[in-house]
């Protein structure tokens, strides 16, 4: 049986991990050096890097702070932020990154994700999408969730999965923050589309979401949060004991 994936999330400005609520309001946290170190010997099966400022600045992402934090984790680590051509998947890779993110650039430039997808194979391109309820229909935010697109969610999803996406990041603006639990009706609609594996971002509170979350769709491969991590509210290794005791396959 395929075990379930927990990611702690890091959004890095201007070099450190800040946190918002629904995107904004954003304060620091930590170095993002210190705490991959941290996630990568206490559990963690993943790591997500974001520059969460790159693609609202229009810069590149910064890869001084990403070198330093890929040379201090063991786990797999996916980065995104200001990835908007085949050179920024070079160039990232080249950083230590194991998977590209790609949002924003892919919205300006649909033709990005085919492109990766065929010169680094689809395993290491990953659609992010920031989708924020719009009178009752699920629309693709940009720019680390401040511009509306006006595209419908599953449309653009699936696109971006013919054109080779190998995995899915499913980011709720609605529920980032709240904590008051997942997305569920959102991460159903797009594991129902979805032949790639699902990773379910935004809303978790307590160790509890977590169990909601793989218990009510089974198509979820992962949950990525950030804050709970962050502060110490959930411990990634007493979660993954939590969900395996509810028969939720982990790897402890």
């Amino acid at each position: 049986m395929i075990t379930k994936r927990i990611i702690p999330c890091l959004d890095v400005r201007d070099g450190r991990v800040v946190k918002g609520t629904n995107f904004l309001d954003l304060r620091d946290v930590s170095s993002p050096v210190d705490l991959a170190r941290y996630y990568s010997e206490n559990g963690a099966d993943e790591l997500v890097f974001y520059d969460i400022t790159a693609s609202s600045d229009g810069r590149k992402l910064f890869t001084d702070i990403l070198t330093e934090t890929a040379r201090t984790v063991f786990i797999p680590l996916t980065v995104g932020g200001g990835i908007g051509s085949v050179a920024d998947f070079d160039r990232v890779l080249k950083c230590g990154a194991d998977k590209v993110s790609v949002n924003s650039g892919a919205i300006r430039n649909p033709a990005l994700i085919g492109e990766a997808a065929k010169r680094y194979g689809s395993q290491c391109v990953v659609l992010s999408v920031d989708v924020k309820r719009v009178d009752g229909t699920f629309h693709v935010f940009s720019k680390g969730g401040r511009e509306d697109t006006g595209k419908d969610a599953l449309e653009w999803i699936r696109f971006g999965l013919a054109e080779g996406a190998g995995e899915l990041v499913i980011n709720s603006i609605d529920t980032d923050g709240v904590k008051r639990g997942f997305d569920l009706e959102m991460l159903e609609a797009v594991c129902a589309i979805s032949d790639v594996p699902v990773i379910a971002s935004g809303g978790a509170g307590c160790a509890e979401d977590f169990i909601t979350l793989f218990e009510s769709i089974p198509g979820v491969d992962a949950g990525l949060a950030a804050s709970i991590f962050h502060f110490g509210e959930v411990r990634i290794a007493e979660l993954k004991a939590l969900l395996a005791a509810h028969n939720i396959p982990m790897r402890m």
